[in-house]
């Protein structure tokens, strides 16, 4: 049915305490293009994007595919949360024939510092181990993103390996409901 086999997309949206992950809109298109054109989510990425760009390619829907959902805060685009298939034959692989769900997230800098990024890819996690038991996720980060690092262990990653990729030392971690 989608790239994560029988799980039916577009989802329900997922709720929170505070928080609103759901499937992208046409209304969410600035955010889009803030979260990719911000130096300081930029750095924890490898690099933003000039606004000029995105303006031109970022197309009217953003993110309207399987894995990515936004994060809604009261109404307010805070960043959004991406479950993508981790390409085989990539360093950092959590199973000899890859192919596992990778996580990735951004919040606008805005947002930072108040657990917005810790509460939504916790609550996309729970979603993943419901519709897909067992499943390993797995998240790379650059080893100097410290707010990232924090943010893997409190969800219950472990450290697999580093390597070199994009320019910088990566950490690789995974995740299991089962852990």
């Amino acid at each position: 049915m989608t790239e994560f086999g029988p799980v039916a997309w577009p989802p329900a949206p997922i709720r929170t305490v505070r928080l609103v992950l759901r499937e992208s809109g046409a209304r969410d298109r600035g955010a889009f293009i803030e979260l990719f054109a911000s130096p300081e989510v930029g750095t924890c990425i490898g690099g933003h994007r000039p606004r000029a760009e995105l303006e031109r390619v970022v197309p009217e829907v953003p993110g309207r595919r399987p894995g990515v959902f936004v994060v809604d805060l009261g109404g307010a685009v805070i960043g959004m949360i991406a479950l993508d298939r981790r390409a085989t034959g990539r360093p950092g692989q959590a199973r000899p024939e890859g192919g596992q769900v990778g996580l990735g997230h951004m919040v606008l800098p805005a947002a930072w510092g108040r657990g917005y990024g810790a509460e939504a890819c916790a609550a996309v996690l729970g979603r993943c181990a419901d519709a897909l038991p067992g499943e390993p996720v797995v998240l790379r980060t650059r080893t100097g993103n410290d707010g990232a690092l924090r943010l893997a262990v409190k969800l219950g990653f472990t450290e697999v390996e580093r390597f070199e990729e994009y320019g910088a030392e990566q950490w690789f971690g995974v995740w299991s409901s089962f852990s």
